[in-house]
């Protein structure tokens, strides 16, 4: 059976650990966006492989949980995957690039005019009349098409990286963006492979196989029509794999918004947890080789060297 990179969650919790749960020098919590998720629980896993005494503690539930909590000191690292604002740094965040990788649009792959949809892409304006002003009704408004099939929109309900960055490509916050809420990066997924009308957005590495490095069953990628020429040329169209998209967001021809850095935040107290710093300097430098292979896109020299320059 195919599945997604994250189809392996089945609670939004997993722990990492052979270890008594008493020793919480050897502990590491961490929570926040779905985008990291699959990626910090690969990391956790390879770190246990060296450090078998430390527990990592991991659950997903969206950028905006993971700054609360690390802010709040109920988790020592948060997950996100937006850029920071002020408010934020101002209480104490304080961020380390450690990946990076991209938001897509998705389809329904039953969608009436998806021959149209795939030839034609989806321009900056075309998204702004779906999910900011709702200007298109139809499919056929969509697709230039006489389709009267109404276009079913979903967002996501939680407050998250992936629903900001999109909603930024629209020169828009999350806020701004239509449609129906729903929970989570899976969720939003499987409503959309649920509904043949439904149109969403999802991080990368819930629309392709882990196995088969192609775009999951039930949904399809909308490319984006970058020089709005009415048409998907062969340098816009790089969604075949996993690996063509990662080439295209490491390149710049998948551009940021919606590509983007994903996050690790600490609070800005002093550490005091050694095990904590070690995993986060393991992750900008050995942890580094784990980053393509589980879908995402490596960081360049300069950010990793700011980054430990910083923990340093």
């Amino acid at each position: 059976m195919k599945r997604p990179f994250i189809a392996i969650i089945f609670t939004s919790l997993i722990i990492i650990s052979s270890c008594s749960s008493g020793n919480r020098k050897n502990t590491i919590s961490i929570s926040g966006a779905w985008a990291l998720y699959p990626l910090a629980v690969r990391w956790a896993e390879e770190y246990k492989k060296i450090h078998p005494e430390v527990r990592i503690d991991i659950s997903a539930g969206g950028a905006g949980k993971g700054m609360a909590d690390v802010l709040g000191g109920l988790v020592e690292i948060g997950m996100v995957s937006r850029e920071i604002n002020p408010e934020e740094f101002k209480k104490g965040a304080i961020p380390f690039a450690v990946a990076k990788d991209a938001v897509v649009a998705v389809v329904n792959e039953k969608n009436p005019v998806l021959h149209e949809i795939l030839l034609k892409g989806l321009t900056v304006d075309a998204g702004t009349n779906i999910w900011i002003t709702q200007d298109y009704k139809t499919w056929g408004d969509a697709a230039g098409t006489n389709s009267d099939s109404p276009i079913h929109v979903y967002t996501r309900s939680d407050a998250c990286g992936a629903a900001e960055i999109w909603a930024l490509l629209f020169g828009k916050k999350q806020e701004d963006l239509m449609g129906i809420g729903v929970y989570g990066d899976p969720g939003l997924a499987q409503a959309v492979k649920q509904d043949s009308l439904g149109i969403g957005f999802n991080n990368i590495g819930y629309v392709y196989d882990s196995k088969t490095k192609l775009q999951v069953s039930g949904i399809k990628i909308v490319p984006l029509d970058l020089d709005k020429n009415g048409s998907v040329g062969n340098e816009e169209n790089f969604y075949y794999s996993i690996d063509s998209i990662t080439d295209a967001i490491a390149s710049a021809k998948y551009p940021s918004p919606p590509a983007r850095e994903l996050y690790f935040v600490l609070n800005a107290k002093p550490v005091e947890n050694k095990v904590l710093e070690d995993f986060i300097k393991w992750v900008l430098t050995e942890g580094q080789e784990y980053v393509r292979d589980a879908g995402y896109v490596p960081l360049p020299a300069e950010t990793i060297a700011a980054g430990l320059s910083a923990i340093e």
